[in-house]
């Protein structure tokens, strides 16, 4: 079994008192002594080392989101797809105009169909609904209402 000695030795504290009075940074003086920048923090700390005042500025007021709130979009989305729990478009779901991702745009489905990386993936394709990223039927698997509730174990 090995023997740990103590990490700040009175050498080590005198080494540190005055590489911090000689202005190295925290990770310069863990350097020079032979520990973790996060031990020096510490014992500076502990021995209520500070390097004076510091001048902090009010952080500028965070600007305003434009537009509507993410949860508001999800519930519009929600209610374009679904109506009274059915959804609104029951078709089953057909990619008739699969893409690539360098052929993807605003105007395509981004469902990804297959595994990324596999030789056959590509993305839906089809017309999206106004102001989504899926066609109407992969919005509807999307976006499922109560999908997040729990399930009551019996």
């Amino acid at each position: 079994m090995f023997a740990i000695g103590p990490t700040w030795t009175t050498e080590r504290v005198e080494l540190l008192k005055s590489h911090f009075e000689a202005g190295l940074s925290c990770r310069e003086i863990a350097v020079h002594i032979g520990v973790s920048r996060n031990a020096v923090i510490g014992k500076l700390s502990r021995l209520g080392l500070t390097r004076g005042e510091f001048i902090t500025e009010p952080r500028p007021a965070k600007k305003e989101r434009a537009g509507k709130s993410v949860p508001r979009l999800q519930f519009q989305m929600l209610r374009r797809v679904w109506e009274n729990g059915e959804p609104v478009l029951a078709a089953p779901v057909v990619s008739e105009h699969r893409c690539s991702l360098f052929e993807l745009s605003e105007q395509r489905c981004r469902w990804p169909i297959s595994t990324p990386g596999a030789d056959d993936f590509c993305f839906c394709g089809n017309t999206p609904l106004e102001g989504a990223p899926y066609c109407p039927g992969h919005t509807r698997l999307a976006y499922r209402p109560g999908s997040r509730q729990r399930v009551a174990r019996g």
